[in-house]
């Protein structure tokens, strides 16, 4: 293994370790994963911080592997670095005997070692190969998606991906070029994206390569499919009172995050029953009310978390949840029935100040910031 490449600043730490904590400071051994382990440095702060849990790290990159692996040997005996995935997951704790975990991170997208590596090709800023695979060993790289791709199938992956406006024009460009001779330079690429992007377009939103580059990282290493799969499998993971917390960094990994836990945190049962049926209730409870931004200092310290936006839910104990939403439904029955005709006085019966569940919130509320 070389020298390490890039610098890596963890995003949101201190957040991260505080929404953690509880479910991974017990008194007996717990278990975390980190679905994104990188460079580790997510990982390095939550050993330290809990010497009785385990870690399960994943990651596609063998050369971040290779790094985090020597960052965390003074933990050998509580690290399991595994080469894998996201959504491979689930099969990677039944290899290793765990049916449960209490903690699990996603930091998403590309990584400081991805980006300041300029032989793999993800920055539109440095001439390199096409490549943007995230593991080398493995998959189509950005050079076939580009010269092998119909015009179609380009402009669907720059639309949906990116989310550019010149999706058409830009994927016209590339088939012009691709006819002329094969594209396999990033700075090639990025020329032709800023020469299909009209003028005025051009002087607004960054580099005008940035959407078109994002688009096709994710079509290479299938992001958001294998995000699909991978975020409601980790959370049928946890344990009662394990903890998720996932970093996203563009609008679509937010939106699929914030669908994934949605689902969890609302009743299911008919809405107009005064009781909570057996398995309808929520399963999670949102930590945060929608997505936490970084601060002023944090994006000065590190400028890679500027567009990072952060989510995180806990596990519920489905009867506790079911009996406190009954609790507070009888209560509010009562305080109606004191206000009817006939019933007494407001005060006679039950203090509003005393109420079962008073005070935990809805079950989309959260902990806040």
């Amino acid at each position: 293994m070389g020298e390490l490449r890039g610098t890596h600043v963890p995003v949101l730490l201190e957040r991260c370790l505080e929404l953690l904590a509880p479910a991974l400071g017990q008194n007996r051994r717990t278990v975390h994963v980190d679905a994104t382990l990188g460079l580790a440095g997510h990982a390095e702060a939550v050993l330290v911080a809990h010497p009785n849990t385990v870690l399960i790290g994943l990651d596609r990159d063998t050369e971040a592997l290779a790094h985090a692996r020597v960052r965390l040997a003074r933990f050998a005996d509580r690290i399991h670095l595994e080469h894998a995935v996201y959504d491979e997951l689930p099969d990677v704790l039944h290899r290793l005997g765990y049916p449960a975990i209490d903690g699990v991170l996603f930091d998403l997208g590309v990584s400081s070692l991805q980006l300041d590596a300029p032989d793999r090709g993800f920055a539109y800023a440095q001439d390199a190969p096409l490549d943007m695979r995230m593991d080398q060993t493995r998959g189509v790289t950005a050079e076939e998606v580009v010269n092998t791709y119909s015009h179609p199938d380009l402009a669907r992956v720059l639309r949906v991906y990116g989310e550019e406006k010149f999706a058409g024009k830009i994927a016209s460009a590339m088939i012009r070029e691709r006819e002329r001779g094969r594209i396999t330079s990033s700075a090639r690429l990025a020329e032709l994206v800023r020469e299909s992007i009209p003028a005025p377009a051009r002087r607004t939103g960054g580099h005008p390569a940035k959407r078109t580059f994002q688009a096709l990282r994710i079509e290479v290493n299938r992001e958001l499919v294998a995000l699909e799969t991978a975020l409601p499998a980790a959370l049928d993971k946890l344990a009662v009172g394990g903890r998720a917390v996932i970093l996203s960094y563009h609008s679509l990994e937010d939106r699929l995050t914030k669908q994934a836990l949605a689902d969890r945190v609302r009743s299911k049962g008919p809405v107009d029953l005064p009781v909570e049926l057996p398995g309808s209730g929520p399963t999670f409870r949102l930590l945060s009310r929608g997505a936490e931004l970084p601060g002023e200092a944090e994006v000065a310290a590190n400028p890679r978390a500027a567009s990072v936006r952060l989510r995180a839910a806990e596990r519920l104990d489905p009867e506790a949840a079911r009996q406190g939403r009954t609790d507070r439904e009888r209560y509010r029955r009562r305080v109606k029935a004191m206000h009817q005709p006939g019933t007494g006085a407001p005060g006679s019966g039950s203090d509003p100040g005393s109420a079962p569940g008073d005070g935990n919130g809805t079950d989309e509320e959260g902990e806040g910031t």
